[in-house]
């Protein structure tokens, strides 16, 4: 999904006459409601922007459309109590957040007439013969030989790295994840938002034909994620297929666990049932404990699964080990004193890859403020922390310097989320950022769903 920018402005209370208690005491009640946010986001330009319609014109203006108040998902990122704070303050009329839904449910209509997809439907199972298990070819390998009836791949494969090989999107399983992750977070929180029980129904529906129908059903393994014809069946790189978007489909779970129409208790089990085994695979393989051991954004998405699914499945104390683990073994070796990502400066697509990592730790920064651990606050032994990182990212970012690194293609709205994350953190500079800020393609929807998404995907 992609992000519209939410200003701040101040909150306005219509002064009442003194003819008219009855509705001084309501205004107090409605902005109380609204101005009772987690204690992580009490600076939150969302809740600033959410603040602002709780006026009693506006409240009596949309009275005759409220519903039920909302039920606060369990997120595992997203903040569950803010995504509540603003379904009220959008039922009482908010402009900015109408139009933040506005272009959140033009992304879930587009995706009503396309899926499910299922695992099983390509074209040649993976090498295990199996075609519930998952297949994703390496998206920066090339051939190197044509292709001929003997050499069929063109084999040898050779890396270019941060040029994405055609090939990839064709015969494997990776294009339909994507759809089956973009798909089912946006049309959860679409559901969330207004209630329109078609958006919950189809990302039900998609949830339960990919993971839980035993017909169509994945099975719970990255055994052949990213593999190289001719040279690997599959590699524990492959993980990050669904580590780098797999704890947005948490957050959709918990949506849609809120009570949302066509989604069972079956469905639940089944999807409990498949995160755990899922858990265990990633924990225990020798893939998993390949991928953990990789010092660059790879690790840290990993890292940032792993907890997601750890507190999804109830075990807070793997969730919150991995979070005070990531200050010593990914934030000290990954970045800087000045607050540069040197593994990710040296790829041909710096810029994507310093801010593809940073939303990895911005996620397991929120996944630790559930569990006691606040990553923001971490320093390491050279001043590193998540902020000076974000920091190094600003002048780019706002377009007061260009960016001093190879980038083959640069976005500068790649950055907009983990700013905001930043921001919502307590930092000055990113606050103060805020509105020199790219708006992402789709609009900016970080007051609906305040966490970062990677906006500048090249799905490798």
């Amino acid at each position: 999904m992609n992000v519209v920018h939410v200003h701040d402005r101040r909150v306005k209370v219509s002064r009442p006459t003194r003819r008219r208690p009855a509705v001084l005491i309501a205004v107090l009640a409605t902005i109380a409601a609204v101005l009772v946010p987690a204690a992580s986001s009490a600076a939150s330009p969302a809740v600033s922007s959410a603040v602002s319609s709780a006026s009693p014109s506006g409240a009596a203006r949309h009275s005759g459309h409220h519903r039920a108040a909302p039920a606060a998902p369990g997120t595992v990122v997203i903040d569950g109590k803010r995504m509540r704070q603003a379904r009220i303050a959008l039922d009482r009329g908010d402009p900015a957040l109408r139009a933040a839904v506005k272009s959140l449910t033009t992304q879930a209509d587009s995706w009503l007439g396309k899926g499910p997809w299922t695992v099983t439907d390509k074209p040649k199972p993976a090498p295990s013969g199996d075609p519930h298990d998952y297949l994703s070819q390496a998206p920066y390998w090339w051939p190197s030989q044509p292709k001929t009836d003997a050499n069929p791949w063109g084999c040898p494969y050779v890396q270019r790295d941060g040029e994405r090989n055609p090939e990839v999107d064709t015969g494997t399983d990776r294009p339909d994840i994507g759809k089956v992750f973009n798909s089912t977070t946006t049309l959860s929180l679409a559901w969330y938002y207004t209630g329109k029980k078609e958006y919950a129904e189809h990302a039900a529906r998609i949830l339960r034909t990919w993971f839980v129908d035993p017909a169509t059903r994945m099975n719970p393994n990255l055994n052949h994620g990213q593999f190289i014809p001719c040279k690997y069946e599959g590699r524990a790189i492959g993980i990050i297929d669904f580590s780098q978007q797999y704890t947005s489909v948490l957050d959709a779970l918990a949506i849609l666990g809120t009570g949302a129409p066509g989604w069972t208790s079956g469905d639940r089990a089944g999807m409990r049932t498949w995160n755990k085994a899922f858990l265990d695979w990633l924990v225990n393989s020798p893939f998993g404990k390949e991928e953990s051991a990789a010092k660059n954004n790879h690790g840290t998405f990993m890292d940032m699964q792993v907890a997601g699914l750890a507190l999804a499945t109830g075990d807070r104390s793997l969730a919150r080990k991995t979070v005070l683990d990531a200050r010593t073994k990914r934030i000290d070796p990954q970045i800087a004193a000045d607050g540069s990502q040197p593994q990710e400066l040296t790829r041909t697509r710096s810029w994507h890859y310093s801010t593809f990592d940073l939303v990895a730790y911005t996620r397991l920064a929120a996944i630790g403020e559930q569990v006691g651990v606040n990553l923001w606050a971490y320093e390491g032994p050279q001043g590193q922390s998540l902020f000076k990182a974000v920091g190094y990212l600003l002048p780019a970012a706002t377009g007061a310097a260009p960016w001093p690194h190879p980038e083959l293609e640069f976005k500068r709205f790649a950055a907009s989320d983990i700013v905001h994350a930043a921001a919502d953190a307590g930092d000055r500079d990113a606050r103060a950022a805020l509105p020199r800020l790219e708006t992402p393609p789709g609009g900016d929807l970080w007051a609906l769903r305040p966490a970062a998404e990677q906006l500048d995907s090249i799905a490798g």
